[in-house]
C-alpha cells in the first residue's frame, strides 16, 4: 500500500503506527491526532511518518484508512476524508462494536468507498502513544466483518494487512461480532466497573480504608475498571441492546448465588464453582492466556 491514513494515535494507533513502520507495509503513512502529548510521544518515536493539522493542506489519495480513535469521534472525521478517498480505498476501523457504528459510518462515508469493520482483540487498559507497542497484535485475533456487496478482493487485502502486523484472522458478520464480545468483553468491564464502584460505596458507608487490604480479586477487576472511559461509554451506547440482555441474564445468575449462599445450598454452589473452573481450563488449551499462578506476574 502507498498511502496509510491513521486516525487516531493512543494506544491502538500508535501500535498499528509502529507495526507497519517496522513490517514497511507502506510507502507512506500519515497521521492524525488532536493530542499534543500523543503528538510529541510520535515525533519522539523516529518514524518517518506525515502529521496532518489541516486537511485543506493536502492532496493525497489514500489506499487504507483506519479510525483509531473513540467510536462517537467517526462521523466528524468522515466529513474531513471524503474528498481523500477513491473506488481503491479501503476504510476500516478498530472498534468494539460494529452494528451501529457501521450504520452510522455508512451514512456519512461517500458511495463506493469500501467499508471493512476490523476488531483487534488486543486492547490494554492504558491508554496514550507512549503505551504503543510494534508487537501488540502478534498472535491476537482480529475480527474483520464481511458485509453484503463487499469485493473479495479488498476483503482479502485487508486480511493480509492485519496477518503482516501479526495478528490471526476471523470473519463474521457484524451482529454475530456484537453478541458475542457482550459477553466476552463488554459485560466483564462494566462489571470490574461496578465491582470497584461498589468497593468504594463500602468505603465510604463503613467508613474504613477498604482498598488498602486489595486482594487479587479486586485489585485484578481494578485494571479493567482503569479503561478509557469515553471509549467505553461509546461501547455501552453502541451495543446497547446485547449489553443490556447481558446483564439481564447476570443478574438473574447472580439472584441464584444469592439464594444458594443464603440457603447454604452446598451441593449447588459446589457443582457451579467447579463448572466455572472448566472455562479457564479451555482459555489456557485455546492459548488464550498462560498456566502459570497470578497470569504469570512472578
Amino acid at each position: 500500500m502507498k498511502n496509510i491514513l491513521i486516525i487516531g494515535c493512543g494506544l491502538i494507533g500508535s501500535s498499528v503506527l509502529r507495526a507497519v513502520y517496522s513490517k514497511k507495509i507502506s510507502k507512506n503513512i500519515y497521521i492524525y491526532e488532536k493530542s499534543k502529548k500523543n503528538i510529541l510521544i510520535i515525533k519522539k518515536l523516529k518514524i518517518r511518518c506525515k502529521i496532518i493539522n489541516n486537511f485543506q493542506k493536502i492532496n493525497i489519495n489514500f489506499d487504507l484508512v483506519i479510525f483509531c480513535t473513540p467510536m462517537s469521534e467517526y462521523s466528524k472525521n468522515i466529513s474531513r476524508i471524503n474528498k481523500f478517498l477513491t473506488n481503491k480505498t479501503i476504510v476500516t476501523d478498530v472498534g468494539s462494536t460494529k452494528e451501529l457504528s457501521s450504520k452510522n459510518v455508512k451514512k456519512k462515508l461517500k458511495k463506493n468507498i469500501t467499508w471493512i469493520p476490523s476488531h483487534p482483540i488486543s486492547g490494554s487498559e492504558v491508554s496514550g502513544a507512549i503505551h504503543g507497542n510494534k508487537n501488540l497484535f502478534k498472535n491476537k485475533w482480529c475480527v474483520l466483518i464481511k458485509e453484503k456487496n463487499i469485493k473479495k478482493i479488498h476483503l482479502s487485502k485487508l486480511k493480509l494487512f492485519w496477518k503482516k502486523l501479526g495478528a490471526k484472522v476471523a470473519i463474521m458478520n457484524a451482529k454475530e461480532h456484537d453478541f458475542i464480545f457482550s459477553v466476552t468483553s463488554h459485560l466483564p468491564h462494566l462489571i470490574a466497573y461496578n465491582l470497584v464502584k461498589t468497593a468504594t460505596d463500602f468505603e465510604k458507608r463503613k467508613k474504613m480504608n477498604l482498598i488498602q487490604y486489595s486482594a487479587g480479586g479486586l485489585r485484578d477487576f481494578s485494571r479493567i475498571a482503569a479503561s478509557n472511559e469515553i471509549m467505553w461509554r461509546d461501547i455501552f451506547f453502541s451495543n446497547q441492546k446485547n449489553i443490556i440482555s447481558a446483564i439481564s441474564l447476570f443478574i438473574k445468575n447472580l439472584n441464584l448465588f444469592k439464594n444458594d449462599i443464603k440457603l447454604k445450598n452446598n451441593s449447588k454452589i459446589i457443582k457451579k464453582l467447579i463448572n466455572t473452573k472448566k472455562v479457564r481450563k479451555k482459555i489456557i488449551k485455546l492459548k488464550q492466556d498462560i498456566n502459570k499462578p497470578d497470569f504469570g506476574r512472578f
